[in-house]
Order: structure tokens, then sequence, then C-alpha cells
């Protein structure tokens, strides 16, 4: 690898990974769209399972993948989870034991989207009334931890790697630069191998602690056999590579052969992206996954080509032939094509509207990639127009070119001694001198001097449009994101709180009066009043009283006279709210036979 090609390939991988890291953790791609019992929702029995519904299809295995705890933080559930998906609706369920008694349930859940991505999740649920639960789940899921975040960076350089192999082997295929350069693309090529493996072998064993889960799991898993396979791939690529730069290469058959194998070869590697990620999922899977392949291997004869085109005009011995450099702005331009029309098809697949594209996550790293790619097409046409004002290099090699006759180095003088030293140093600076002088014949040419500047700008954004379009794999299609949502919002309504602070004016009077009205909505609802004293300890009361009014429309006042149910504690289970709007709620508490206080507030139903 030479000193300028490694700090190039370096400072683009650095520029991804801030712009991967500055675009935040990834986002899971499948979402919990409802379930039975609902999130805050209290149940009069104990209902005989757990159900989930999700956006997507999910896998969940293990044991830790899908739990129901008691307040103590006991297991009350089964184990065995239950694949309940009919009609298009995925959902899964676990039994629960017979006989639970009252108080308040967890649900904890992890599991794996079908495009990869790990997803977790909890909520409560009640039975007969609300309870204190002593269960702490982690705020931070799989996916969120040092290791998520780790994995997520590694997907840039996996990507990186992909497209200097496949470019690579692209321009010396179809654009035949000469075998003058062979060194230089057998480098970028090694380069891109040596990057791409790497990165699948740190994704492979990133994977476990990303999701969860243990590596034997990470094995049986549709994407932990993607990276497997990607890996053999690669082992096949690097032989592969090592055929195609050998001398024996260079024959008309022998180039056809190793064609015809590269042909297999990348749209092979590319389905290890494809069949495991936001291709393999959503509308139209069938004609998403072709799409996708399509797009990577356009994206790697453009973008890798353009690093390949950039190598060569910076470390090349010899000037590139205009031939050459016209054959891969062809190149480049039916890429472009590909692209587009692939790329708006996924676009039109994951989003599916304005509102989405600008309100979700998704939708805005699509605009900012576009604008990318819109001025990388515009650098584009300006290195075309450059292309277009090459002339042809002289004839002949260069004079330290690998296809020059040899020079042998001078003999020593007669009179002086024979120093391998001072032979050394002498062909030191006669390379340095010849070094020279092809720069300053390179830089005499104005039209390669114009397209190396306009090639290392393109290079620069491309590097930033792969850093985005590795965050965009890593976030929630907007079409998914919208649709869970509007499922959450309405499958999962909120419970009403409220805390009233009130003073009866006599001993033990004063206090704070906790309310909760579950689910929220206009219709039937429970109400939990639950009184609290300066310390925070239940609160009693004699007598207490509830009023809902709403002005309005000149409703009410409904009036309910809350059960006693334990010390500090009532509950009205047949509270009902008819119309949506801004309701008064009167509590009024009588602590003895004078002390007596009526507090008000507001609550907003939908």
């Amino acid at each position: 690898m030479t000193t300028t090609l490694s700090r190039l390939l370096v400072l683009l991988t650095a520029l991804g990974a801030v712009l991967v890291a500055a675009t935040g953790p990834a986002h899971a791609h499948a979402s919990l769209t409802g379930s039975s019992p609902a999130d805050g929702e209290v149940v009069a029995t104990s209902p005989e399972r757990v159900e989930l519904t999700f956006s997507e299809r999910v896998s969940l295995t293990g044991d830790q993948a899908l739990r129901v705890l008691d307040p103590a933080g006991e297991r009350v559930d089964t184990g065995e989870i239950t694949d309940l998906s009919a009609d298009g609706v995925v959902r899964h369920g676990v039994a629960l034991a017979d006989g639970l008694a009252d108080g308040t349930y967890t649900v904890a859940w992890q599991a794996i989207s079908a495009d990869s991505h790990p997803i977790a999740g909890a909520f409560t649920f009640s039975i007969g009334a609300p309870s204190e639960t002593s269960v702490r789940l982690p705020a931070q899921g799989p996916g969120g931890s040092t290791a998520g975040t780790l994995y997520d960076l590694a997907r840039f350089p996996a990507y990186a790697g992909f497209l200097l192999l496949t470019g690579g082997a692209a321009f010396l295929l179809v654009c035949r630069p000469g075998p003058a350069v062979r060194p230089h693309l057998q480098r970028l090529m090694l380069a891109g191998w040596t990057t791409a493996t790497a990165a699948t072998l740190a994704l492979l064993l990133l994977r476990g602690p990303y999701t969860g889960t243990g590596l034997r799991d990470v094995v049986d898993t549709k994407t932990g056999t993607a990276l497997l396979c990607r890996l053999l791939l690669l082992g096949a690529a690097a032989l592969w590579v090592a055929a195609l730069t050998a001398d024996r290469a260079r024959g008309r058959r022998a180039r056809a052969a190793l064609a015809g194998t590269g042909v297999l070869l990348a749209p092979a590697t590319a389905a290890t992206w494809a069949l495991a990620e936001h291709a393999s999922t959503g509308p139209w899977s069938w004609l998403a996954v072709p799409a996708d392949l399509v797009h990577l291997l356009a994206a790697g004869a453009w973008l890798g080509g353009l690093a390949a085109l950039l190598a060569l005009l910076y470390r090349s011995p010899v000037p590139v032939p205009r031939a050459a450099v016209r054959r891969f702005s062809r190149l480049a331009f039916w890429s472009v094509v590909a692209l587009a029309a692939t790329g708006l098809f996924q676009s039109w697949r994951q989003v599916g509207g304005w509102d989405p594209l600008l309100s979700t996550r998704y939708g805005q790293l699509l605009v900012v990639k576009t604008a990318l790619v819109a001025l990388l097409v515009g650098t584009a046409w300006i290195s075309r127009r450059w292309t277009a004002r090459l002339a042809d290099p002289p004839a002949g090699p260069a004079p330290d070119a690998p296809d020059a006759p040899h020079t042998p180095p001078p003999a020593p003088a007669p009179d002086g001694p024979d120093d391998p030293a001072r032979r050394a140093q002498l062909a030191r600076q006669r390379a340095a001198v010849q070094r020279t002088r092809r720069r300053r014949d390179r830089d005499r040419d104005t039209g390669r001097a114009g397209l190396r500047r306009s090639v290392l700008a393109e290079a620069a954004i491309a590097a930033a449009v792969l850093a985005v379009t590795t965050a965009l794999t890593g976030s929630t299609p907007a079409r998914t994101e919208a649709a869970a949502g509007a499922g959450t919002s309405a499958t999962a309504p909120q419970p009403l709180s409220l805390q009233l602070p009130y003073d009866t004016g006599g001993p033990y009077g004063r206090g704070t009066a906790l309310i909760d009205i579950t689910p929220g909505v206009t219709g039937e609802n429970v109400l939990h009043l639950r009184l609290e004293d300066p310390e925070g300890l239940p609160n009693g009361a004699e007598e207490v009283r509830i009023a809902l009014t709403l002005p309005a429309e000149d409703l009410g006042p409904l009036r309910y006279e809350p059960a006693h149910v334990d010390v500090g504690h009532w509950v009205a289970d047949d509270l009902r709210l008819p119309r949506p709007g801004d309701w008064e709620l009167s509590l009024t508490l009588r602590t003895s036979e004078i002390d007596q206080t009526t507090e008000t507030t507001t609550l907003t139903v939908g």
C-alpha cells in the first residue's frame, strides 16, 4: 500500500465513521404496535396469556425473549412462546400461570426484526388494581450499548471494502488501463478485500453483544448466516484477485474466464446484504432484493471505480490512457442510471409519501443522501468535461515503469572502491530525480491535473454518500415508523394521571391525592385514587366523592363514590366519560365529622 493511498483510505474511513456516529445508534425496523393486555390496562381477572403484535416479522428466541414478572419480580409465564400470526398480522404470545393474584405485572421482551436489528421493550398491566412493583428493567436495550455503537461503525468499512474491491476489479476488466498500472489496482483491491474481511469478522463477533445473544445463537440467524457466507465468498475473492493480477491473466481467454468468475462472485457477495437487510422485508420484497443487488453493484462500479481512477491519477508511473478514462466515464454514466432507477424504487417502497419523508429520521437522511448524490453527479459532470480534453500520453513506458527495459546501474569508477552503500545512495538519488521529472511532466498536463482535482472532490463526496447510506441501513424505514406510530396511538392509549394536593384542616387531613384513569379515553374507564400523607405513606379518609363536569357542553356533574379497597386506596370501576374535551374533576374528601375539603382540577380526554 503506497503512503498516499493509505492516507486517503484512512481519511475517507475516518470521515465515514464520524458521519455514521453523528447519526446516532441504529434504530429498530420492527416495532411493537399493540398488546393484550394493553400497556397500563387494568383487567378484572387473570388473563390466560400475553400477546404482542409487531409491525413486521420478528424472531423471539431464547429464555429472555418474552417474560412476564409479578410485583415481586418472579416469572409467572410458562416460557413457551407461540407464533399466533395470521392474515398478515404478526403476533406472538406466551401463556401465563393460572390464578394470578391482583397487582401490577411487567412484560419484558426482546426480539430480532426481519432486517437484522434488535428490538426490546417493556410495559405493565394490572390485575384487579395497580400495585407497587419491585421490577427494575435496564433502560438500555439491545443495540444501544458500546457493542451496538461499534457494530454500527463496522458497517461502514464493510461497505467501503466491498466497493473498493468490486470497483477496482471492474476498472481493470472494463476500462483496461494497461499492464503498467496493474500493481496499483492490485494494491487497491487488496486494501478493499482486507477492509471488507476485517469488518465482516468484527460484525460477526459483535453481533452477539449487539443483539444480547450468544455466538451460537447468532450463527443460527439469517444475519449470522449472511456474515458467514460473506467471509467464505471473500476468501474465494482473494484467490480471484490473485489470479486477476497475475501475469498469466493478461491473455484474452484468461481475462474472459476471470470476468465470468467475477460476474458470479460480485452478485453473490452483494446478496449477503440484500437478503439480510431492508430489501428482504416490507412490500414488494421479491423485486426489492434484485433491485438492491443492482444498486450495490452499480455503486461498486461507480464509486469503487472512482477510487481506482483517483489512485491511478496520483500514483501511476505513466499517465492513465485517455481511452481507459473514457471507458470509465461510460461505465459511470450507466451505473448512475442504474443507481437512480433502483434508488427511486427503494425510496418509494420505504417512504411511501411526502410527510414521512420530512417527519422521520429515515426520510431526513434520504433527503441528505439525495442532495449529496446530486452534488456528486454535478462534480462527475465536471470530470467528464476534463475527460473530453485529455490528450493521449506519449508512446512508450515511463523510465521506471514496470514494463520499461531494465537499465543496470553504472559500474563503479576504475579507481574508486566498489562501495554498495554508495551505489544504493546513487540509485535513490536517480529515483528521486525521476519522480520529480514525472511529477513535473504530470503537472504540466492541464487536462489530467484538472481531472485529478475533480475526481478527488468526487471521492470525498462519495465517502459522505456512503456514510449516509450506512446510516440509512440502520434506521427504521419511514413507512414502518409512520405505521407503527399510528398503530401505537390507536391501540395503546396512555392513562390519565393527576396529582392533587389537599388539606381538610383537621388532624391527618393534609397530603396528596394520586388519581389514575385508565385507559383515559371516551367511554368506560377505571379510576384509582390513592391518598398519601406528606411523608409518602398511605393516608385515610372517612368519605370520598368525585364529580365530573364538561362545561363546554353543559354536561354533568357525573357523580361517583369510589369503593374503598385498601388503606389509602379507592377504585371507581364504572366511571364513564361520554364525550371528549376538558373535564373538570372535583374531589371531595372528609377526614372527620367536621373536616372536609373539595379540590378541583382539569383533565383532557381525547
